[in-house]
């Protein structure tokens, strides 16, 4: 599978919110898509988190996403990412989707100067897991992965 992975903006919305959505879904919550629109909209708007957007190659349907905060450490003067969100829509998983958005915010580590990406995931999902640690990130706990640039 061909896909294309894109810095999401204001105007990737209509593409981006769906799978936002399910997402949150995915996560136990009440589908609420007027609300995911304003959520992104306003972190899109003040900077206040970097998302990517995988799409189709061909149809560029929206297949995925990785949404990213800027956290910092005081002890190492660098900044860190938290890769917060990370959806690739059921019929898309296990085409490397998932791992290109990884690869993606590993490259905006090292264009930011980061210490490096962190992320946690719930203790039973073992894909996502196994995912983690194929694309290099290491574990810290049982939830808890952080990968150095």
């Amino acid at each position: 599978m061909s896909f294309t992975i894109t810095q999401a903006h204001v105007s990737h919305l209509d593409g981006l919110v769906p799978l936002f959505d399910a997402y949150r879904v995915f996560y136990g919550q009440p589908s609420e898509p007027g609300r995911c629109r304003s959520f992104l909209a306003e972190r899109l708007a003040n900077r206040e988190s970097v998302v990517y957007l995988a799409a189709d190659g061909e149809t560029h349907e929206p297949l995925g996403f990785v949404q990213l905060y800027p956290l910092f450490s005081s002890v190492s003067v660098q900044r860190l990412w938290i890769v917060n969100d990370l959806f690739v829509q059921p019929g898309a998983r296990k085409r490397g989707v998932a791992a290109g958005l990884l690869e993606r915010c590993r490259n905006l580590a090292r264009e930011t100067g980061a210490k490096g990406l962190q992320l946690e995931t719930a203790t039973d999902n073992h894909a996502a897991q196994r995912l983690y640690e194929q694309t290099g990130f290491t574990r810290i706990d049982a939830a808890f992965y952080f990968l150095k640039t």
